[in-house]
């Protein structure tokens, strides 16, 4: 096995596993912790860490108008829009349910991908899994509200949160910035550190911020796993695999987050839950499979 190769496998491992645990991690942090400022502290610690490391290791700034402008792009629909909803709703919504929903970031990527002059035709497996997915969606989403386990707000910015992400991802894999993707990923955390720490601030999180070692433990994971390690291994990939390849964590992570969300918060989802469980991952791997026939992952 090359050096290549080893690197990709590694990548791949840390957003199959350590994104998994995240959606756990989440849910900890705002026990405690206010959502908008303690994702704006979780980037901007873990982008001051991965700059560092990215200069060291002979990274260097942007030097193009586009560049920084791209990068800011990518934080703010990734990471602001994406990430920082997911972490709002998770003040409400159990982390197995939130890991199911953005499941359908691969189902968005796909559907993106047809837009514009690059875009792909959608074989008709890719159409049957879009609609299987968002069809589970609806189960898991409905399933949630008649127990009123949730506002519809949670759940509404759930929804939205993968559309953003799949947005930034496809931008990302279409227009490329010129640097190393360890420093793009640092530039990106810290732009979303900035907005999403004034947010908190300007609604007056500070003051709700409670220090507990269970949500500073998993804070710190969250900046160490979850963003230096995790974010920087998938922004790798964006560069270096297919989208077909790249979106099979779509289906990894909520299985892994299912199980230590029974496992450790003692999280259960319903009979109509679990359908629509089974119905969103249906419906992620015949959207996978569709891309990956019309397509084949390089790598």
């Amino acid at each position: 096995m090359n050096a290549r190769a080893v690197q990709l496998a590694l990548a791949f491992a840390a957003v199959y596993v350590v994104w998994g645990s995240t959606y756990l991690a989440i849910r900890i942090v705002v026990e405690h912790l206010p959502p908008a400022l303690s994702a704006g502290l979780r980037f901007l610690v873990a982008g001051t860490l991965m700059l560092i490391y990215a200069l060291l290791r002979g990274g260097r700034l942007p030097r193009l108008r586009s560049d920084w402008l791209r990068v800011a792009f990518y934080g703010l629909t990734m990471l602001v829009c994406g990430n920082g909803l997911v972490t709002w709703a998770e003040k409400w919504v159990e982390s197995n349910q939130a890991a199911l929903v953005i499941a359908t970031s691969a189902l968005w990527m796909a559907g993106l991908g047809t837009i514009g002059a690059q875009g792909e035709r959608l074989r008709p497996i890719t159409l049957v899994g879009l609609a299987a997915g968002f069809a589970g969606v609806a189960l898991l989403v409905g399933g949630g509200l008649q127990a009123h386990s949730a506002p519809i707000s949670a759940y509404a910015a759930l929804l939205v949160a993968p559309m953003f992400w799949a947005i930034g991802s496809v931008y990302a894999k279409r227009h490329p910035v010129t640097i190393t993707s360890a420093t793009s990923a640092a530039l990106q955390m810290l732009v979303a550190g900035i907005v999403l720490a004034s947010i908190g601030l300007l609604n007056g999180d500070a003051a709700q911020m409670h220090w507990e070692p269970r949500s500073g433990w998993a804070l710190l994971y969250l900046i160490v796993f979850g963003s230096c390690i995790a974010y920087g291994a998938f922004f790798y990939l964006v560069h270096e695999v297919s989208p077909a390849l790249l979106g099979t964590y779509a289906y990894v992570n909520p299985a892994i987050a299912v199980v230590l969300g029974w496992w450790i918060l003692d999280e259960h989802l319903g009979r109509t839950q679990i359908i629509g469980t089974a119905v969103i991952l249906l419906g992620v791997l015949l959207v996978t499979l569709g891309s990956a026939r019309r397509k084949p992952a390089d790598g």
